[in-house]
């Protein structure tokens, strides 16, 4: 196996919501400062993730965040968004990385090499950090819309399909920061346009 001087892990957060940016990070660990605890950020209380976030940008040699818009996913598509959420956060990075580990099954252009590793946020430690930090900020972005928009409980599900966001948005329709085209919200939308005396789109 090829060894690299600096290696950062890359992992998103935010692929299956209907509302929200997906939001990427990139992580290059410090050998020297390792990081107790690390592990795929789904596995860990919300607390924790707080606390292991605040370690890893401390700790980490250098950490980056990139995210796409709804209107970045609506317009060129979820996975083409979330590769160009991930290739921002690896160009975000103060220092450029020799080699780039990312969770899941594609990997974003870059400039350097790259490699793509299934359950890698449970075989690598910086692919865990980058999803803790990825995880984090994300949830921070909604819990900061559902100020804006506090009729669809952003701060309780972060945009996700539960039932409680769903009935929100049959009762409100969408908000400029849903992502219309996922299918409960394109469905909705056409649904209204359709119905007499329907409302527009906002």
């Amino acid at each position: 196996m090829v060894e690299y001087e600096l290696v950062a892990g890359v992992d998103e957060a935010g692929r299956g919501p209907l509302a929200g940016p997906v939001v990427a990070a990139a992580v290059v660990l410090d050998p020297s400062t390792p990081i107790d605890g690390l592990r795929d950020s789904k596995q860990l209380t919300a607390l924790a993730r707080e606390r292991l976030a605040e370690i890893i940008r401390e700790r980490a040699y250098a950490w980056s965040l990139g995210r796409a818009d709804a209107a970045d996913i609506d317009r060129i598509n979820i996975l083409q968004a979330t590769l160009l959420a991930m290739a921002r956060a690896v160009e975000g990075l103060p220092t450029s990385p020799h080699h780039v580990l990312v969770d899941g099954l594609h990997c974003p252009r870059l400039a350097c090499t790259v490699e793509a590793v299934v359950g890698g946020d449970r075989r690598f430690a910086s692919i865990s950090a980058a999803s803790i930090l990825a995880k984090v900020s994300r949830d921070a972005e909604m819990v900061e819309l559902d100020c804006r928009y506090p009729q669809y409980g952003f701060k309780r599900h972060k945009g996700y399909p539960t039932a409680e966001h769903r009935e929100a948005l049959r009762r409100h329709g969408p908000c400029p920061f849903h992502r219309r085209s996922f299918a409960p919200v394109r469905d909705l939308i056409e649904s209204a346009s359709q119905a007499p005396g329907g409302r527009s789109d906002p």
